[in-house]
Order: structure tokens, then sequence, then C-alpha cells
């Protein structure tokens, strides 16, 4: 399991708006050649890894504007599954989470994830996605849409219907048991 935080500074809404644009996560993440969104709910990712060409397909299993995005891998030759959050900081400042389960395929793969490599991707991706969110004063788009667990259709085998739980930081409801999920009073992922 891999888990991140970065700080970024720009409000809730514009960083949860930029995250919602998919087919540019190939401007700040290494390795993504190209990410299509075929429906609301489906994108089809082309990623390059160390020479390493994988096409897969991802679906989106939870979303809640300002909150929360989960994911989970449905076809192709990647196993994975995750969730980024968006905790507001205060006018100007949004934390953003990112939990991650990833399969490692092959010995390479499983080699690199050993040492480490994944989290450092993660960890590097992150932080493109701070720059590429600080040197411009909105999101290239947005998609304000809810999607609810209940109403994706059933996992393929290799899938969980579960993300993982987000990492839990100081102050985020999700940390405190007495706290109900749900939407966050303004002063939240």
């Amino acid at each position: 399991m891999v888990h991140d935080t970065v700080e970024v500074e720009a409000p809730l809404r514009q960083v949860y708006d930029q995250w919602t644009q998919f087919e540019d996560f190939p401007l700040f993440m290494e390795g993504v050649e190209e990410v299509r969104q075929i429906d609301d709910r489906l994108c089809h990712w082309r990623t390059k890894v160390a020479g390493v060409t994988r096409e897969f397909d991802t679906e989106i299993v939870d979303q809640l504007p300002d909150e929360r995005i989960a994911w989970r891998t449905v076809g192709g030759d990647v196993r994975q599954k995750g969730v980024v959050t968006f905790l507001r900081v205060d006018d100007d400042h949004t934390r953003v989470s990112l939990a991650m389960d990833v399969e490692p395929q092959g010995l390479a793969e499983k080699a690199g994830a050993a040492l480490g490599m994944v989290d450092s991707r993660v960890q590097g991706d992150l932080y493109r996605f701070k720059q590429f969110m600080e040197d411009r004063d909105r999101a290239t788009g947005a998609w304000r849409g809810r999607l609810r667990p209940g109403d994706a259709p059933p996992p393929p085998a290799h899938a969980s219907s579960e993300p993982p739980a987000a990492p839990a930081s100081p102050g985020d409801p999700a940390a405190d048991p007495a706290v109900p999920p749900g939407p966050v009073p303004p002063g939240h992922m």
C-alpha cells in the first residue's frame, strides 16, 4: 500500500476540479502517456515504465465532489485500486492525500516495488500535480458529478470492491471515529 500527501497552494474546489480532468494526467504523472475518458465512470490508460508499455481500464467506484475519488482497474494487465482525498486547509490551501494498492506484475515490477519505486513515483506525481496547480490560476476543466459505489457494476474477479482506506491526517474527520462519514463542513481532503 502506498500513501502520500501534498499541500497545494490553491482553493479546494480548484484542486478537486483539476483532478477530475483525467486526460491531463500525462502533464504531471511520470510514465503516463495517455488517459482517455470513455464515460463518466471509465478511463483507458496507456503507461510506459522502464520501457514496458501497459494498457488498462479504470473504473471510478466512488466520487464525491470536493472530497474523494476512488477507483479500481477493471481490464488490462495492471491491477490496482486507490483513493485520492481532498481536505480544505484554508481558503487558499488544499491537502491532497493518495492511498493506492498496486499488484506488481513480473519480476522487474516486483523488484521495483520492493525498492520503493512505486512510492517514489507517487510522491513525484503528487509534487508535480502541486506545481501544475500552483502555476495556473484555474483548473483546465471540471466534472462535479456524484458516483456512488452501489451504482457501479460488480467488479471483475481480480478487483476488490473496496478502495483502500484514505490515510488519516491530523484534523481529518476520518481519523475521528466520533465524526460520521459524509460531507465535511467548511474548514476538509
